[in-house]
């Protein structure tokens, strides 16, 4: 008996749904080979690190020497007689009347504010009085000059007299000035406090009307 082939059903005819293929297209694909990083030498990696340890040090450095507070610089410039006067009643004294004038100069990158300036005058080693003045600023490097007067009135007569008024007869005096000065250096937000002390040796000349200190 003889098979009997059924033909087949067109998509129309079909009861299942049909969806046409999508039509193929030819795709390149590009293999890359594996790509292995360049590792620097041992030396290169050494020598970028010295660089970058050196610039960080020399950055602090700046950073220390820009900020570090210094100690203000005080110098007495000139030391004046205004007048002596020598009292023989009820006994031997002396009168002296000195003026001066201080230099302060503030070398740090910040400002300065003092409270008080103190200059103590002796001669001989022996102190003849101390004079104070009001506080004051000094701008950030830069410098202020404090004016002041010490009236020594009746100092009794000692040794050291005599030699006091041998060298005004001569024109030189010698004194000793031990000047301090007390106050608050301004970094930033913060108030740095300080107290320095400066000896100096003034030398007085009276000859020919000048009165000037070197």
């Amino acid at each position: 008996m003889p098979w009997k082939t059924a033909a087949a059903a067109s998509p129309a005819e079909s009861s299942v749904p049909y969806t046409a293929l999508p039509a193929v297209y030819p795709q390149n694909v590009i293999v890359l080979p594996y790509y292995r990083p360049h590792r620097p030498s041992p030396t290169l990696l050494f020598l970028r690190r010295c660089s970058a340890f050196t610039a960080v040090v020399l950055l602090l450095s700046a950073a220390l020497f820009f900020l570090y507070p210094s100690d203000p610089e005080i110098t007495v410039v000139r030391v004046g007689l205004n007048h002596i006067q020598v009292h023989s009643s009820p006994k031997l004294t002396l009168d002296v009347s000195l003026s001066l004038t201080v230099k302060v100069r503030n070398p740090d990158f910040f400002s300065l504010d003092y409270d008080y300036l103190s200059v103590s005058i002796g001669y001989r080693g022996r102190q003849l009085g101390v004079v104070r003045s009001i506080g004051g600023t000094v701008k950030a490097r830069g410098s202020s000059y404090v004016d002041a007067a010490l009236n020594l009135n009746g100092l009794e007569f000692f040794l050291d007299a005599f030699y006091l008024l041998e060298d005004l007869a001569k024109g030189v005096v010698p004194f000793d000035t031990t000047t301090t000065i007390s106050g608050d250096l301004g970094l930033l937000f913060f108030e740095i406090p300080i107290e320095v002390s400066s000896l100096f040796h003034p030398r007085l000349f009276t000859n020919d009307g000048k009165r000037r200190a070197l």
